[in-house]
Formats: structure tokens, sequence, C-alpha cells
């Protein structure tokens, strides 16, 4: 079945509404559907690199849009279903814990799922669950999923279809290691 919606979305790349398709899955991938946007963005952008930076720009107001979406179901159905769960299992004084934690740390785990290929699903709705400050939670999903967009789309403008195999294999480990030394870089900042 992931297979058959993965060949979905690369069809819709040559559909005359690709740009709405685009939006629709940028924004159902940030809390339900688990085919990324980059999927229908690389072809579309490899079809047109004239309009790269436009593909990149509904991507990113798509998945901004559909995080809101999630965060929206982790804090309504957080209380519908997740709360007499964990109340049940007496784990309920745990997730006000790690909820404080999260509301301390959380715009970093959203810059770090919008930008790396962590699942951002999760985090949108794991923000709403643990209620994150939502201009936070917004902030920190714009500047990441704009940074993930706009290096695909600059790259593909600029290098075009040889750069796809980098992009589809190999861009995701380079994100994460960039994470990883943005953390680190900062991490050690606060100790000098």
């Amino acid at each position: 079945m992931l297979r058959s919606l993965y060949d979905w979305t690369l069809s819709m790349a040559s559909h005359r509404h690709a740009l709405w398709v685009l939006a629709f899955v940028a924004f159902i991938e940030s809390s339900v559907f688990p085919i990324p946007p980059d999927a229908l963005m690389i072809p579309m952008i490899i079809a047109r690199p004239s309009r790269a930076f436009v593909i990149a720009g509904v991507a990113t107001l798509a998945s901004v849009l559909g995080g809101v979406a999630g965060y929206a179901i982790g804090y309504g159905a957080f209380e519908l279903a997740g709360r007499p769960v964990l109340e049940f299992y007496g784990k309920d004084a745990y997730f006000a814990e790690f909820a404080t934690r999260y509301a301390e740390w959380g715009a970093w785990a959203v810059l770090i799922a919008g930008v790396t290929p962590f699942p951002y699903k999760v985090i949108t709705i794991l923000s709403g669950a643990t209620a994150l400050s939502l201009p936070v939670f917004i902030f920190a999903s714009v500047v990441a999923r704009a940074l993930r967009f706009f290096i695909v789309a600059a790259l593909l403008w600029k290098f075009g279809a040889p750069i796809r195999d980098f992009i589809e294999k190999r861009l995701g480990l380079v994100f994460v290691v960039f994470v990883v030394l943005l953390i680190g870089g900062f991490y050690a900042v606060s100790f000098l």
C-alpha cells in the first residue's frame, strides 16, 4: 500500500494541478500522511526549475498549516484518548514532567524534526499534546520547513536532475549532521 501511495504521489508531479496536489500532500504529511512532500517536489522542480522557489514556498506554507492541524490533533485527542490511558496505568504524573521538559526544549524538537528525516507529524502531534506554545511551534515550524524545502529547491534549481540522487539518498544524513553540529555548537558555547 505504501508503494502505491508513493507511486500516486510521483504521478501527480506532472498533473496540471500539481501545486494544489503538493499543497494537499504537504498539509496532510504534517499530521497523518506517510509520504513526504519531497517525493512530489523533486520531480516538479526538475520539470520546471524556474518555479523551484514557488514550489518550495507552497510546500512550506502548506506543511506549516498541516503542522498546526497536527498540533490541534495532539491538543484535542490527547485529552480524549491519551490522558485516560496514562491515568489507567498511573503514569499521568510522568506525562506532566515530560510536558514541562518539552515546553522548555520543544522548539528544538520542532526544528530538528522539521529539517531531518524524523517524522514531522510525530512532533506536531506531540507539541499539541504537551501544549507547547503555539507561537513558538509555528515559528520553529516555519524556520525548519522553509530551510528544508528551500535547500532542496535551491539544489535542484542550481544542479538539476544530477543532484536528485544525492537529495533522495543523502540529504537527510546531511541535515542530521548539520543539526548535530548546530546543537553541539550551542552546547559548547554554553560552557565557554
